[in-house]
């Protein structure tokens, strides 16, 4: 249950290219979201906002095809997992998850296959474009630059808030980091049904950035496990530190629904 005394920090990223008082302020924020919640409200990301609104317009776009269109890029037809997947066909802890998403990574060529070859090279590999909606290509990939951009923003802040020089995760994106937008829509059914949208899960990567529409419903887990109504923020994203990132600062934390 979400708990209507507590909130999500709200943490602004315009403070850690300001004077060396101010960028201490926020690194000290940062360290007390990361430590005892896990998740917080990035506000001052430097995207444009009329960015955002053509993004989640073309989502929309997206989704009101008709089932046909969306099929033709299904996620099955894609060796690199990448493409759309239809409400109850994901599941989270075996239960199906009622969320229809398009899965859209970088857009680079598939790596050599064979027995020999490290299973994460499937991950990397061309992604599913709807015929129907040209733009969305253009639009999704600038998209994933710039947020790929703030991401590598953030960590950097990360690794100077753990008290390492700023470019200590450069190996893992100074290349061809994996990276995925994944623009997802939850749709209404029966009340007597399985309401769940997602169960609780941790992102596997090192950051995810969520941007929320208006309808709220996200619950995020603290450090005493107890879930947290993370309402929509205007002009924010809230910032969830996956896995990877627990992995590299010694943490546990990070549960989301």
């Amino acid at each position: 249950m979400g708990l209507a005394s507590a909130r999500l920090p709200v943490l602004d990223f315009r403070r850690y290219a300001a004077d060396a008082d101010t960028r201490a302020g926020f690194l000290d924020a940062l360290r007390t979201a990361s430590r005892e919640v896990g998740f917080f409200y990035l506000v001052g990301h430097g995207i444009d906002a009329a960015l955002v609104v053509q993004v989640r317009q073309a989502a929309r776009r997206f989704f009101a095809l008709p089932e046909a269109q969306k099929l033709a890029i299904d996620m099955i037809n894609s060796p690199h997992f990448r493409g759309y997947t239809r409400p109850g066909w994901e599941r989270t802890r075996g239960r199906p998850d009622w969320r229809e998403q398009i899965d859209i990574g970088a857009e680079r060529p598939a790596l050599p296959g064979g027995p020999d070859a490290p299973p994460w090279t499937r991950l990397q590999g061309p992604n599913q474009w709807p015929t129907a909606l040209p733009e969305l290509k253009p639009l999704l990939l600038r998209w994933l630059d710039e947020t790929t951009a703030l991401a590598i923003r953030l960590l950097k802040a990360f690794a100077v808030a753990l008290g390492q020089p700023e470019d200590v995760f450069a190996p893992i994106y100074a290349t061809a980091p994996n990276l995925l937008v994944k623009i997802i829509r939850y749709p209404g059914r029966e009340a007597t049904e399985d309401d769940q949208g997602v169960g609780a899960h941790k992102d596997g990567g090192f950051l995810t950035l969520l941007l929320q529409d208006a309808q709220a419903g996200l619950k995020v887990e603290d450090a005493s496990g107890n879930w947290i109504d993370a309402a929509p923020l205007d002009d924010s994203f809230v910032v969830n530190i996956g896995e990877l990132l627990e992995l590299a600062s010694s943490r546990r934390r990070c549960i989301a629904w």
